[in-house]
């Protein structure tokens, strides 16, 4: 619980950078489908020449996708958002490095109980496209993940409050999750027994997803993750919170500050004492761009 508080707490601050983003909405022939969608092509670029302050020359590339396919008809619904997302940033000291790399799917059925009320069965998927390194002294290090290393899959019922598309919290209280690294010399990083493919977990989910108009042109999205162990330490609740800041320019740019926080005690992280252990994971998102529309 102290890790959810840093994090809670870290999340009003972490807030910087930009985004260009296209929201798309299209409807199924048979009107029980709703597609919302944002296709996003970022470029940061700093140059600097005979400047008395100093400076590092830099240039960074992030492409996403970001999609909501949500299902409506009588008392069932099926709601689904499909992230994809990779970056890389250059520096003449460095040379090229990985910025982003996700790829996560979160999926929930919806069984109406009452106007605002759902029996649910919910699943995520979580994993990255390609490898990462630890960087020492800006020599490329030790692999520390890969393609479905990890990958992460939970699933399970419950029940959830839904006040609309913007507003809805699952609780499952009974559900699993697997953690799956593929490549057997990541496995101890991510509490993996080195001769299994996965680590096995039961214990409860609760997943909240909260979108809000803060201002004409201005949306904050948020999306929190929270997952209790009933197997190995459940005081330890693992967190992972989402937050996205959309302020829209004009019809083709728009500006974007995003942050995530991930703390889960089971992975160990790279610290500055040079050891390795449980840790805060922060991530942020820089960037503009131009639209391109497909």
């Amino acid at each position: 619980m102290k890790a959810l508080k840093v994090i809670l707490l870290s999340a009003t601050t972490l807030f910087s950078g930009s985004l260009i983003a296209q929201e798309q909405e299209t409807a199924d022939t048979t009107k029980t489908w709703t597609i919302k969608g944002e296709n996003s092509f970022l470029i940061n670029q700093s140059s600097f020449s005979n400047w008395a302050a100093g400076g590092v020359n830099s240039l960074a590339g992030n492409l996403i996708f970001n999609y909501d396919f949500n299902y409506k008809k009588d008392k069932w619904s099926w709601d689904n958002k499909l992230l994809a997302a990779y970056g890389q940033t250059h520096q003449k000291e460095t040379g090229w490095r990985k910025n982003d790399d996700r790829f996560a799917l979160n999926s929930l059925v919806g069984l109406e109980a009452s106007k605002k009320w759902l029996y649910t069965f919910f699943l995520n998927f979580n994993t990255q496209f390609t490898d990462g390194f630890e960087y020492k002294d800006n020599n490329r290090g030790d692999k520390i993940s890969g393609a479905f290393a990890p990958a992460f899959l939970s699933f399970g019922p419950g029940i959830a409050y839904k006040e609309s598309d913007n507003f809805k919290v699952n609780l499952s209280p009974i559900s699993a999750r697997f953690i799956m690294v593929g490549d057997e010399s990541l496995r101890s990083r991510y509490s993996v027994d080195p001769d299994k493919f996965s680590r096995n977990e039961l214990g409860a989910s609760l997943d909240a997803y909260y979108k809000v108009n803060l201002m004409e042109n201005i949306s904050l999205e948020n999306i929190l993750k929270l997952y209790s162990n009933y197997l190995q330490d459940p005081q330890n609740v693992d967190v992972d919170y989402l937050a996205n800041l959309v302020m829209q320019v004009n019809k083709f740019i728009s500006v974007n500050a995003a942050a995530q926080l991930i703390y889960d005690d089971n992975i160990a992280v790279p610290k500055s004492n040079g050891t390795q252990g449980p840790g805060l994971q922060v991530r942020q998102v820089l960037g503009a761009g131009v639209t391109y529309k497909f």
